[in-house]
């Protein structure tokens, strides 16, 4: 079994009613890594981790986790994962700490052996100054640091992590990437499904891009980047009035759409040849177009998504949340 991959699916496809929500999926997932699921909402990221973790019962296809089927051996996959939801589920009436003792006791802890284990979780995790305090008091970004220390209790070879940073704050993002990494480093796999671009650039060491229930790329996060093209060319204007014209400067000089960005200011287009990216700096400043900055760089995440299926990672395009 050591050869096997942490995951391994094969034309994995669920549907409820009429609705298609995991449309032929195969991912292969190596150990000790993260791999990173990116969708907008109501890709069919959730619907997957569910067959995955013996939730739901595929209507086709095939999937392993460690070489165990999860539908003929679900017991033993059971044995070897733990899914953390995009919802906390710690029990916001008691502390930290006896979250965490309460759960190692269901799984077979003796006592001293849970509350030492409780102890180092939460000095693992950086919450040991708040063991004491009652659940509801925590920040989203602490609540989500306890329910992971939660999800490895009993050292699980596999976490899922369903879209675990919804919801919170820049600063709380960052402390639970970091309480990603950590787990990773102790040799955990991690399953990651996220809607945003930034996470999964800074987590997974492979992505899979899938859009209506089917994966459409996949790869690292520099091979999905160098797949749409080379550069880009992103300019912040002076004045964004002149965003327009500044459009159709870059769409004549460079010979490619310009992509739409949040900020009415800043442009961006693909710039394959350095050389090309300059004189349509130059035909800018000619056609009396001022620009604050301008850089050229890799695409980005969010690029390769828009891409790839016409529309952002962030877009919804209905509901997942079909599962009863």
């Amino acid at each position: 079994m050591n050869s096997d991959p942490a995951i391994r699916t094969r034309g994995l496809r669920k549907s409820f009613g009429e609705t298609i929500a995991v449309n032929g999926i195969d991912l292969t997932v190596q150990k000790g890594t993260v791999y990173g699921v990116l969708g907008p909402n109501g890709a069919g990221k959730t619907t997957t981790i569910r067959m995955l973790a013996t939730l739901l019962r595929p209507d086709s296809g095939t999937a392993e986790v460690f070489g165990h089927d999860v539908v003929e051996q679900a017991q033993t996959v059971r044995e070897m994962v733990s899914l953390t939801g995009q919802l906390a589920s710690v029990d916001e009436g008691l502390t930290g700490y006896q979250n965490l003792v309460l759960l190692a006791r269901l799984t077979g802890y003796s006592r001293p052996a849970a509350r030492q284990r409780a102890d180092d979780l939460l000095a693992a995790f950086d919450l040991a100054d708040a063991r004491d305090r009652i659940a509801r008091t925590y920040s989203g970004g602490m609540r989500r640091r306890l329910d992971i220390a939660a999800s490895i209790l009993s050292a699980p070879r596999l976490i899922f992590l369903d879209e675990p940073t919804t919801g919170l704050d820049p600063r709380s993002r960052n402390q639970v990437w970091d309480t990603v990494r950590a787990v990773v480093a102790r040799g955990t796999t991690v399953l990651l499904t996220t809607q945003y671009l930034e996470e999964a650039d800074q987590l997974a060491d492979r992505i899979a891009v899938i859009d209506q229930g089917r994966v459409i790329a996949e790869g690292t996060p520099a091979e999905l980047k160098s797949s749409v093209g080379g550069g880009a060319l992103h300019v912040r204007l002076t004045d964004s009035t002149q965003r327009e014209q500044a459009k159709q400067v870059l769409t004549r000089v460079l010979g490619t759409s310009v992509r739409p960005t949040t900020d009415s200011a800043i442009l961006s287009a693909g710039a394959g040849d350095p050389a090309l990216a300059g004189q349509a700096l130059t035909a800018l400043t000619a056609s009396g177009i001022a620009v604050a900055t301008f850089s050229l760089d890799q695409p980005s995440l969010d690029e390769v998504f828009l891409t790839l299926t016409g529309h952002r990672a962030e877009d919804t395009n209905g509901t997942e949340e079909l599962v009863p």
